[in-house]
C-alpha cells in the first residue's frame, strides 16, 4: 500500500511539473497608430503624459531604441507581422498596387501561434501589402477580442488605437483659432518647424490624442486585470511607426521611424526575459525582431526565412543582446509620392542614403497636405519666410547624411563633409551597402516593372536577378564620386543595353544636375529614343529639372503610353516634382489622357497627381 501511494504521488508530480513546463504566456500587442517616442513623457519630459502605458513601464522595460523599419503604417505592418525586410519581399510600397504572395519559407507570425494551440485575435487592422493566407487569425474584426478563446487556451491578441492617426490632425481652422495662446505656451517646437501657433496647435493636438489613447489602453487593462490575466499576459505597447506631424510619418528620420516601446514582465514570467522590472534597456530592437522574439517567448522556434533575430525569450542571455546596437530603415513611395531613401542607425550614429536626392522631402502627397501645419509651412517657404533649417524640407537634398543622434537628435546637422567624421562615414556607407546587396534589395528596379515580372515570387526574383541588382546599386552609388571621377561610367550606364542601368544612369545625371550637362545630347536623344517609357520620363526629368528646353508633345505622347496605372503613377511623380521646382511649367494634357476607370475611385493614386498637375 506505501510503495503504490508513493507510486501515485509520483504520479502527479509529474504530471504537475509536466503541465507548469507546458503552460505558455497569453501575449497582448497595444498598438498606437503614428506615434512616436518624441511625443511621449516616458521619453521627452515635453511629451504627452501617459499614465496607463507608464505604470506598465514601471512593471517591465522600456526600449530606448526600438524602431519601425519604414515610417508608414503598411509597410511596417508588414514587415513587424513577417519578421522579414520588406524590399527583400516586395512589401515595401504603401499602398500597394498589386498584393504580393509571401516567400515560401515564412508565415505570418499568428500562424505559428495558432498552430501551436494559441487562439489568435486582432482588433483590427491588417493593412498589409501581401497576401494574407486564411490560416492566421481565429478573428479578425472591429469586435475581436480573446474572450472567444477556449477555457485554459492561451492567446495572442492584437488591439489596435487609431486615435493618434493622422486623420486626427485633419482640423480646420476654426479649432486653432478658438484655442487660447497661454494653452499653448510650453509647448516646444522642433528646430525643423516654423514656431506658429498651427505648429503650436498641431503639437498640443497630437499630445492630447496621445492622452486619449492612453485612457483607452487604461480601461482595457482595467478589464484584462478584473479578470484575473495580468500575471499570465506579456504585453507590448508600442507605435506601429514614427508620429504623424510633417516631416515625420512617410519620411526615414528618426521622428519617423523611432518608436515607443514598453513591455510588461509579470512575475510569473520573468524567467522569460533577459532584463529586470522597472529597467530601461539600451538594446536595439527592430520591428523585424518583434515576430521571432513573440515565438520565442511561445516557446516556438522562430523560422529561418525571418529577418529579425528574438531578444527575449527562454533562451535569450542579456550577454546576447545587449550589444545589439543597429537598425536599418526604409523609404520608398507613400500613396503617390515617391523616394528610395536608406538608412542605418548605429549607437549614436545615423547615416541616410538618398538615392534620388532631387526627390525634395516636401514633394505633394495628397493626404499629406491636408493637414493645415503642411500648407502653412510650404505657404512660408513660397514666401521666404523661413530659415536655413526649416527650408531644407523644400530643396534638394545631399545623396548621404550622417547625424550623431545624441547631440542632434532632430537630424539638422549633417557631418557628411566633416573631415573629423569620414572614418565613421565610410564604414556606414559600406555597412548599408552590404545589407542592401545581401537582401537583396528589390528597389532598384522600378516598382512598375516589379509587378509586371516579380508578382509571382518577389523574393525568388530577388535571387535570381541578385547580381544585376548589385551593378544597379553601384551605378546608382556613383553619385557619391566627384563628377569627374565616374564621367565615363555614367556615360557606360547611359549607353548600356540593359534599360534600367540606364535608367538607374539618368537617375544619377539628376543628382549631378548641371555637371552633367555634357550629356545633354545624349540625353535628349534617349527622350525621343529610347525604348522604354521610363527611361523617356527619367530623361525628360534631367532636362526639365535644369531648364533644358524640350517639346512638351512629346511628354504628352510618353504619357499616352503609358502600360498601367503604376506605370503611369511613377512617371508622374517626375512631373509633379518638376512642378515644385517650376511652378510656371504647364503641361498640355488633361484627365482624359488615361483610361476613365483610373479615375473610379476618388483617392486613387493617378487621380491624385493629376489633380495636382492640372490644378495646382
Amino acid at each position: 500500500m506505501r510503495i503504490l501511494l508513493l507510486f501515485s504521488i509520483s504520479l502527479l508530480l509529474n504530471f504537475s511539473c509536466s503541465h507548469a513546463e507546458d503552460e505558455r504566456p497569453n501575449i497582448l500587442w497595444l498598438t498606437t497608430e503614428d506615434n512616436s517616442s518624441h511625443h511621449m513623457k516616458l521619453y521627452d519630459q515635453n511629451g504627452a503624459a501617459m499614465p496607463a502605458i507608464e505604470k506598465l513601464a514601471a512593471e517591465g522595460v522600456v526600449f530606448d531604441n526600438a524602431f519601425s523599419n519604414a515610417p508608414v503604417c503598411s509597410v511596417a505592418r508588414s514587415t513587424l507581422i513577417t519578421g522579414c525586410y520588406a524590399p527583400r519581399i516586395f512589401t515595401q510600397y504603401h499602398r500597394r498596387t498589386k498584393h504580393v504572395p509571401l516567400p515560401k519559407d515564412v508565415m505570418p507570425l499568428p500562424y505559428y501561434l495558432k498552430q501551436s494551440g494559441y487562439y489568435t485575435s486582432n482588433n483590427s487592422k491588417q493593412d498589409y501589402n501581401f497576401i494574407l493566407p486564411k490560416e492566421v487569425w481565429d478573428e479578425s474584426s472591429n469586435k475581436a477580442t480573446y474572450k472567444n478563446r477556449k477555457q485554459g487556451q492561451p492567446f495572442f491578441h492584437v488591439q489596435n488605437y487609431n486615435v493618434t492617426h493622422e486623420g486626427n490632425l485633419h482640423f480646420n481652422q476654426k479649432a486653432i483659432d478658438d484655442t487660447p495662446n497661454e494653452e499653448l505656451q510650453n509647448i516646444e517646437v522642433f528646430p525643423y518647424h516654423p514656431d506658429t501657433k498651427t505648429f503650436r496647435f498641431s503639437y498640443y493636438h497630437l499630445h492630447n490624442r496621445h492622452k486619449v489613447a492612453d485612457k483607452m489602453m487604461g480601461e482595457f487593462l482595467a478589464d484584462l486585470d478584473a479578470q484575473g490575466l495580468m500575471e499570465d499576459t506579456i504585453i507590448f505597447y508600442y507605435g506601429d511607426h514614427g508620429g504623424v506631424l510633417p516631416r515625420s510619418k512617410g519620411y526615414a528620420y528618426e521622428s519617423g521611424l523611432q518608436i515607443p516601446l514598453v513591455v510588461y514582465i509579470p512575475e510569473k514570467w520573468q524567467h522569460l526575459f533577459p532584463y529586470d522590472r522597472g529597467s530601461r534597456s539600451q538594446t536595439f530592437v527592430e520591428f523585424i525582431d518583434l515576430a521571432p522574439t513573440v515565438l520565442s517567448l511561445a516557446g516556438i522556434t522562430p523560422p529561418e526565412g525571418m529577418d529579425g533575430k528574438p531578444v527575449m525569450g527562454k533562451t535569450i542571455k542579456k550577454s546576447q543582446i545587449q550589444n545589439k546596437n543597429t537598425a536599418f530603415g526604409h523609404a520608398d513611395r507613400f500613396d503617390e509620392k515617391y523616394d528610395l531613401v536608406r538608412t542605418l542607425r548605429v549607437g549614436k550614429y545615423k547615416y541616410i542614403r538618398n538615392y534620388q536626392p532631387f526627390n525634395m522631402d516636401g514633394l505633394f502627397n495628397f493626404y499629406r497636405y491636408k493637414m493645415l501645419a503642411y500648407k502653412e509651412w510650404s505657404s512660408l517657404y513660397r514666401e521666404g519666410k523661413l530659415n536655413d533649417i526649416q527650408n531644407q524640407f523644400f530643396q534638394a537634398k545631399s545623396p548621404e547624411a550622417l547625424y550623431n543622434i545624441e547631440d542632434d537628435p532632430h537630424e539638422v546637422n549633417d557631418l557628411s563633409d566633416s573631415e573629423e567624421y569620414q572614418e565613421i562615414l565610410t564604414q556606414m556607407r559600406q555597412q548599408l551597402y552590404d545589407r542592401i546587396i545581401g537582401m537583396p534589395d528589390l528597389s532598384f528596379y522600378p516598382e512598375p516593372y516589379l509587378v509586371e515580372n516579380a508578382l509571382d515570387n518577389p523574393t525568388a526574383f530577388g535571387q535570381k536577378n541578385k547580381s544585376e541588382i548589385k551593378a544597379l546599386i553601384e551605378i546608382a552609388d556613383l553619385n557619391l564620386e566627384s563628377f569627374p571621377q565616374v564621367e565615363a561610367k555614367i556615360k557606360n550606364a547611359l549607353n548600356d543595353e540593359n534599360p534600367w542601368k540606364r535608367y538607374w544612369g539618368l537617375i544619377v545625371c539628376s543628382s549631378f544636375g548641371a555637371e552633367a550637362k555634357g550629356f545633354k545630347s545624349q540625353i535628349q536623344k534617349l527622350l525621343i529614343e529610347d525604348k522604354e517609357n521610363l527611361v523617356k520620363i527619367r530623361a525628360a526629368e534631367y532636362l526639365m529639372l535644369n531648364k533644358i528646353p524640350i517639346d512638351m508633345n512629346i511628354i504628352t505622347e510618353l504619357m499616352k503610353n503609358v502600360n498601367s496605372e503604376t506605370e503611369a503613377n511613377l512617371m508622374l511623380n517626375s512631373l509633379s516634382l518638376i512642378k515644385e521646382y517650376q511652378p510656371d511649367v504647364k503641361f498640355n494634357f488633361s484627365k482624359e489622357i488615361f483610361p476613365p476607370e483610373w479615375y473610379d475611385v476618388e483617392n486613387d493614386l493617378v487621380n491624385r497627381r493629376m489633380d495636382f498637375l492640372t490644378d495646382y
